[in-house]
């Protein structure tokens, strides 16, 4: 029955509108009153909201999320982001779809930049939906695309969504980002595999070819942007610096960058980036602290044995299990956005893993993944309304352009839940 009081009263309060945050508070105190009635677990008492909501915000890791943030407002307005999307263009833009190519490769190297797909889809669609447009592509076909490869920013490090599982499961950030490498890797491998299928399919043109000596050139001026991924991946497995102060290390050399180096970004614009960052940063830590007030009255309540006992008949295969809890994902990932999401089941399915014996650093690279894939999937779809308002199409245009990647993604996700080793492999070596 508690269940159904959790479910029930989150779906209600979304069900008249109110945003997820205040939705969130809502369970938390529709939970509340129905526990202080009939089981006395908890007496109602609006300080203890009141205290929840202020520990969920009070945790040191969160504060990565702003810096990261802002990284990505500098990458961007710094001329970071271009300079990728160019190198790509040099080496590979003369192939038969090559700026199809150029989104692929672009995807995963600012990936691993920024950390939100939200923030690359927009960058990527700005730069290069009026090319492929020029190019005579479908638009539909290559929107889809460019929202295939922005959802690999929550997979490769830095993560935001992985920052913030780490917080709500408490599981390593520094774990979670060396483990998703790999599956983000292949998420990019499995669109540009599906690109090379559409593009033989639909004839899509073939760029010009850029001069080797131009090559280098450009190469040479994307050095800078290259080196941020290296600087941060390496500074995390070297035990230089935790992801926390990654973060700061990423905003800081994309400033510097930015300001000094490729001098595209200039002080009047400061105030506006800054703002910028600061406002999603709102946005993500009010859904914390509301979550984490729900996720204290879950663990109360007993919600995740309640749970653990309807998920019982799989608790002996841990593939079967895996495979019906992404399926459980992959549903909710289609009503919710990412970050409520991942706020609403973690402390829901993360003992379920743990009873289970599944190691919780790749249940984490699973889970953000999956709900990954929940933001190019309808009717929410976040980084599919992006692409959407960027490239001035309709939803069902952008929907069946994005079906056959969004179909290789999930087609990766559940090789991955058949092979866990394809993750705790490369894992193992990493934290060596």
């Amino acid at each position: 029955m508690t269940v159904t009081v959790f479910i029930l009263s989150l779906l209600a309060a979304m069900a008249i509108g109110m945003p997820i945050a205040y939705a969130l508070l809502v369970c938390g105190l529709t939970l509340m009153g129905y526990l202080s009635l009939t089981s006395g677990l908890v007496t109602f008492d609006s300080q203890i909201l009141a205290q929840r909501f202020v520990d969920g915000a009070d945790n040191f890791p969160l504060l990565a999320v702003p810096f990261f943030l802002l990284a990505g407002e500098f990458m961007n307005a710094g001329g970071l982001s271009r300079r990728i999307v160019n190198l790509a263009m040099a080496w590979v833009g003369h192939f038969r779809g090559g700026l199809g190519y150029v989104t692929v490769i672009a995807a995963v190297i600012m990936a691993s930049l920024s950390g939100s797909a939200v923030a690359d889809t927009a960058a990527l669609a700005a730069l290069l939906i009026p090319m492929m447009r020029a190019a005579g592509y479908n638009i539909g076909r290559a929107s889809g695309l460019i929202a295939s490869g922005g959802i690999i920013a929550p997979v490769i490090p830095p993560s935001i969504g992985m920052i913030i599982f780490g917080v709500a499961g408490n599981v390593s950030i520094t774990k979670l980002f060396l483990a998703g490498i790999v599956p983000g890797i292949l998420m990019g491998v499995a669109i540009g595999m599906t690109w090379w299928w559409v593009a033989k399919r639909e004839n899509v043109p073939a760029g010009p070819r850029v001069s080797m000596p131009d090559r280098l050139k450009i190469t040479a001026e994307g050095g800078f942007a290259l080196a941020l991924p290296v600087l941060i991946i390496g500074g995390m497995k070297f035990g230089v610096f935790t992801p926390t102060e990654a973060a700061v290390v990423a905003a800081v050399y994309s400033f510097v960058v930015g300001m000094f180096i490729y001098r595209e970004l200039k002080f009047k614009a400061l105030y506006s980036l800054i703002l910028s960052a600061g406002k999603t940063t709102a946005v993500v830590m009010f859904l914390v602290a509301a979550a984490m007030v729900s996720a204290w009255l879950i663990t109360v309540a007993n919600i995740p044995t309640e749970v653990a006992n309807m998920l019982s008949p799989f608790m002996d295969n841990k593939i079967l299990l895996m495979f019906v809890m992404m399926v459980l994902i992959v549903i909710v990932g289609t009503a919710l956005d990412f970050t409520p999401t991942v706020l609403i089941l973690t402390p829901v399915l993360m003992p379920v893993v743990l009873k289970a014996g599944i190691d919780p650093v790749y249940f984490g690279v699973m889970f953000i993944m999956n709900n990954a894939i929940g933001l190019i999937t309808p009717p929410v779809g976040t980084v599919l309304n992006v692409v959407c308002g960027v490239a001035k199409i309709s939803m069902d245009d952008a929907f069946k352009g994005v079906l056959p990647f969004l179909l290789a993604q999930l087609a990766v996700l559940f090789l991955l839940v058949l092979f866990p080793s394809i993750v705790l492999v490369p894992l193992q070596w990493w934290m060596r």
